[in-house]
């Protein structure tokens, strides 16, 4: 699928620069045309000569031409390219992108690009898990950029962590599924902001004790993974779970409580387009939290409660139009009445309707059965399926909502 597409590449500077050689060399062989910019640091690294000799097109690294004055147009390079790789992406450059600095001709041609833009991050591990790095890194996928994730290894300080830019093969070939998927439809989603939430809250008593539920988040992670494979830039807001979605461009955001549960999802859906609210909340928190472990005695315990966070009904009445918001009811009696009642009090879109009562459904199972209920009383009944294929049918109907 490289064959004739035209793949701009963007070398930035770090030690991973060598590997961008071989990126080279493999677009080439697959028929692609590559032409290349580099910063002026990343020529520290590898040299513009070697660059230009395996893409066979000359090497751009500032905006003028300083023999004769010609004009690199950022603007022409945005245009020509089908695709536009930055690897290795330093934190310097994402920090940059992330906050619309151009200060060089590799960032001035991003700001300008009309195609997808994969970056391929290279640092060392403290850098990669700075929260700076993490917020910028989050702020490039809401633009709509995709991440391809580093590697864990031997690093160039020393350290073994996370941090290697991913190999040159394994770039090349999410380059090249990328460009099947879109050459043949297959992303409907590309272009949206998705925000999901998922798993259980904790509610600590004391600092050993809390109440919460059964929640794997599996349904939910389904939903993030399925997203991203439909072309959806996602954000996953994640209560305490072991699972953790498989596609590389979900962005994951751990939260415990119902309180950090409301507080990231609020922020994740004011910059989206669709919200999936799959995480099963806590109806009830204590009152008061011991802040020592409680001591246990002959006496019964009683524990006071107060109602927890209401994500979905806050987050109805932000809800701005164009926005799809779509939420979970669990129910054990009156499924359909209670569910509706939800959809229309928590102002919904539609409402996915899962009932304990049938078997292999709801918390700990791998498969699912739902009932999808929409804003105007449509009911769709489904079979017992995994949830992966569970997670395809509500994303479908989400699909017809938006067009």
């Amino acid at each position: 699928m490289l064959k004739g597409r035209k793949i701009l590449l963007g070398v930035t500077g770090g030690i991973a620069a060598y590997k961008a050689a071989t990126i080279i060399r493999l677009l080439v062989k697959e028929g692609a045309e590559v032409k290349v910019i580099m910063t002026p640091l990343a020529k520290e690294f590898i040299t513009p000569l070697t660059m230009a000799t395996l893409s066979k097109n000359p090497v751009l690294v500032d905006f003028f031409d300083p023999e004769d004055g010609r004009w690199n147009s950022h603007i022409d390079l945005g245009m020509w390219a089908d695709l536009y790789l930055v690897a290795p992406a330093t934190a310097n450059t994402m920090g940059k992108m992330a906050a619309g600095i151009a200060d060089n001709l590799l960032l001035t041609t991003y700001l300008s690009a009309r195609c997808p833009v994969f970056l391929a991050p290279a640092m060392d591990l403290d850098m990669l898990a700075h929260p700076a790095t993490a917020r910028n890194i989050e702020t490039l996928i809401s633009f709509g950029n995709h991440i391809i994730e580093p590697d864990t290894g031997e690093l160039a300080s020393g350290l073994e962590g996370k941090g290697r830019m991913a190999e040159p093969e394994l770039i090349v070939k999410e380059l090249s599924s990328f460009l099947s998927k879109k050459k043949r439809g297959e992303e409907p989603l590309r272009g949206k902001r998705i925000f999901i939430n998922a798993g259980p809250t904790i509610e600590p008593i004391d600092p050993v004790r809390f109440i919460s539920n059964h929640s794997s988040g599996r349904m939910g992670i389904a939903l993030a993974d399925e997203a991203a494979r439909l072309g959806a830039a996602v954000t996953l807001v994640l209560g305490p779970v072991a699972l953790r979605p498989s596609q590389k461009n979900v962005i994951t955001v751990p939260v415990r409580t119902a309180a950090e549960m409301k507080e990231k999802s609020v922020k994740a859906f004011s910059n989206c387009d669709i919200g999936i609210l799959a995480a099963a909340v806590a109806d009830f928190t204590p009152e008061k939290a011991s802040e020592t472990k409680m001591k246990r005695g002959k006496e019964a315990l009683t524990l006071k409660l107060r109602p927890a966070e209401d994500i979905a009904a806050y987050l109805g009445t932000i809800k701005k139009a164009g926005q799809i918001l779509a939420g979970f009811a669990l129910e054990t009696d009156n499924e359909i009445s209670n569910a509706t009642g939800k959809l229309r009090k928590k102002n919904l879109d539609l409402i996915i309707l899962n009932s304990l009562r049938d078997d292999g459904a709801g918390f700990g199972h791998d498969t699912n059965r739902i009932t999808i209920i929409d804003s105007d009383n449509n009911i769709d009944k489904f079979e017992l399926k995994s949830k992966d294929e569970v997670a395809s049918d509500i994303l479908r109907k989400i699909i017809s909502l938006t067009r």
